[in-house]
């Protein structure tokens, strides 16, 4: 199989500015189909600039983006087709059910079965019990997983989500993040932008840092730690991390139902073998 084939997204060289200020100074990276690759980078770094480019909404001033075989400047159209873009905010209708508002975009897609349609992307979601209710009540994380339903409609081989977590609650951001390895899971193709550590090492196969405009690393998560000085090893107590500490009280969240806790505290487990830097 040829590497055209193997890659859902192909970036070489992008560029972008803003009059004097350049965004994009020659941005180079490659997405396999069916993976998750992360766009790490603080704000400002130039992540949506390079979203909006891929999605069409924004022409770069150089180089060349390709998703799902089809050039983002030539080929727009066909690029549109391929993907579906979820920004940083739930694009949904508080005054519709979740089951109307899926409803409604396969409709405008011309889509045969939009009931049917909704049905099955509420079962996915875990959102069926909820699908009657007008969206103004749900959580954040319910939100969220419901926009992203919505995004699915037509059954895109691509997903771009623009910081998709900005602004949840840790429960919510755990219902997110198994929606999304889901997704990768089912074999949709997620290129993810995120400004959170955590985010990317818990749900990408590939990180690329987004640094002034550049790629400054890219790799799986186990080439980038060898970026690092080895460690010595050394014999300590392993303590309960805070995600476990919260998943133990409050469950793990991934209905999104609110209820069914674990009352069950968090214990110590035996002493175990760690990693430190050297100073």
């Amino acid at each position: 199989m040829t590497a055209q084939h193997t890659q859902a997204i192909h970036v070489r060289g992008l560029e972008k500015s803003y009059g004097d200020l350049r965004v994009l100074r020659g941005v180079d990276f490659t997405v396999a189909r069916g993976g998750i690759f992360a766009l790490l980078g603080s704000n400002g770094a130039g992540k949506t600039t390079v979203v909006k480019i891929l999605s069409t909404l924004l022409r770069a001033d150089a180089g060349t983006a390709v998703v799902n075989g089809f050039d983002v400047a030539t080929q727009a159209a066909k690029v549109r087709e391929s993907i579906s873009l979820t920004g940083q905010f739930a694009a949904v209708d508080e005054i519709l059910t979740g089951r109307e508002n899926l409803v409604l975009v396969a409709r405008l897609r011309h889509l045969r079965n939009p009931g049917t349609i909704a049905d099955d992307l509420l079962r996915r979601f875990s959102l069926t019990e909820a699908g009657g209710r007008r969206v103004a009540t749900y959580s954040g994380g319910m939100r969220r997983r419901l926009d992203i339903a919505m995004s699915l409609i037509g059954d895109p081989p691509v997903i771009v989500l623009d910081e998709p977590t900005t602004g949840l609650d840790p429960q919510a951001r755990i219902e997110v993040w198994q929606a999304v390895r889901e997704l990768a899971e089912q074999g949709t193709t997620v290129l993810l932008t995120t400004q959170y550590l955590d985010e990317a090492e818990h749900l990408a196969d590939r990180i690329a840092i987004l640094h002034q405009g550049r790629i400054i690393v890219n790799g799986t998560l186990a080439e980038l730690k060898r970026l690092l000085p080895p460690a010595t090893v050394e014999y300590v107590e392993k303590q309960p991390t805070l995600e476990e500490v919260f998943l133990s009280l409050v469950g793990d969240g991934g209905s999104g139902s609110g209820s069914g806790t674990n009352t069950t505290p968090a214990t110590t487990s035996a002493p175990a073998r760690t990693s430190k830097e050297h100073p």
